[in-house]
């Protein structure tokens, strides 16, 4: 046997365990996506595919190839995804709105092969996912204009979902209208309050009537229904493509700063054993004693926990009772967040971990 022989010999046997060993890595790769989908996570994880090809190449001594090794990964990467999206293809995903929304194009983005179920109000959205008709919701908890979306909060604190992941959304506002008008043609616009206001400018320029609407969605569906020439509606790109409007102009809003963070809420809680999740979200309701939320607030100080944000909010039911909400910088799974919450427990009458998770990521 010559050295080609060999070496093609040798080739097959490794082909053959390769291929033992990629059929190991597919069955590892679908308990992955059942996991995400019982907890409500996306498929695409760059910084852990990264954080892998950083890691494994370390074990490439020989420099010449390790360039092809980190391309192999990717495309071992890609498959896998693909076999995921195609596992998740039957996941459920619950959203408050019309197709075109922005929770609609958030949970798309998020979940690229689920289905989007839509749902009137944010309670039918999240107690779709509590009584097992989807696998999870994507509700807004905060936008960067409007403040805090308060009955979503509501809903963390009394319901039994988790919150699994937070995502921020960038709003960019445009004029849209039906096929074959201008800008000139325009009489009224038609939209949500919120983006009548971020437009106003414009609107003020054009002289435009405003007409107030559900939401922006709702609004180009009234546009594309009725078919007039002179009404536009105010909307984002992917919107004016489902209803089938034209962009007459783009980008319209003052405040080109205008981001909506939605949380994904699901029945399982995810919980990170190896502590990669750098981002918790706790409620609680301090007792009726004097300094309690102070005392609260410093054993969270005296772990090293950064506290991003921290709100009230009033309680249902009972006149001038608070709970709090607070965004904290690491993860209360580890042996030190659990020394806090035993600690802070004891100035709290109900103390919930709303969900850990690795920080916001933005939707592009």
């Amino acid at each position: 046997m010559n050295k080609l022989d060999i070496a093609r010999d040798n080739i097959n046997k490794i082909d053959k365990q390769m291929a033992e060993l990629f059929c190991e890595r597919m069955q590892a790769v679908k308990t992955v996506a059942e996991y995400k989908k019982q907890v409500g996570m996306p498929i695409f994880d760059a910084q852990r595919e990264e954080a892998i090809i950083k890691n494994n190449s370390k074990f490439i001594a020989d420099n010449e190839i390790e360039d092809y090794y980190i391309n192999f990964m990717r495309d071992t990467m890609k498959i896998s995804r693909n076999y995921q999206s195609k596992l998740l293809s039957g996941m459920k995903v619950a959203f408050s709105g019309v197709n075109g929304a922005f929770a609609h194009i958030a949970a798309g983005k998020i979940f690229k092969d689920a289905n989007r179920i839509p749902f009137s109000n944010f309670n039918d959205a999240y107690n779709a996912v509590v009584n097992g008709e989807c696998d999870c919701a994507v509700l807004p908890i905060e936008n960067s204009n409007a403040g805090e979306v308060g009955q979503v909060i509501d809903l963390a604190f009394s319901g039994s979902l988790y919150i699994n992941g937070i995502y921020e959304l960038s709003v960019s506002q445009n004029l849209v209208g039906v096929k074959g008008s201008k800008i000139s043609d325009i009489k009224r616009v038609v939209s949500h309050i919120q983006a009548l206001e971020q437009c106003s400018d414009y609107i003020k320029k054009h002289g435009f009537d405003a007409v107030m609407c559900d939401n922006t969605a709702v609004a180009a569906q009234q546009v594309a229904e009725n078919k007039d020439v002179s009404t536009a509606a105010i909307a984002s790109k992917e919107t004016a493509e489902i209803y089938g409007l034209e962009i007459l102009d783009s980008d319209i809003n003052e405040s080109h700063v205008n981001t909506t963070r939605f949380a994904v809420f699901s029945r399982s809680n995810h919980i990170d054993n190896k502590h990669n999740d750098n981002h918790s979200i706790i409620m609680f309701t301090v007792r009726d004693e004097a300094s309690a939320l102070a005392k609260a607030i410093n054993v969270i100080g005296q772990h090293k926990f950064n506290m991003q944000s921290l709100r009230s909010r009033s309680m249902k039911n009972l006149l001038w009772k608070y709970y709090f909400y607070i965004e904290l910088e690491g993860n209360v799974n580890t042996e030190n967040g659990s020394k806090m919450l035993e600690e802070l427990s004891e100035f709290c009458d109900k103390l919930k971990v709303a969900g850990t998770f690795y920080n916001h990521v933005d939707l592009k």
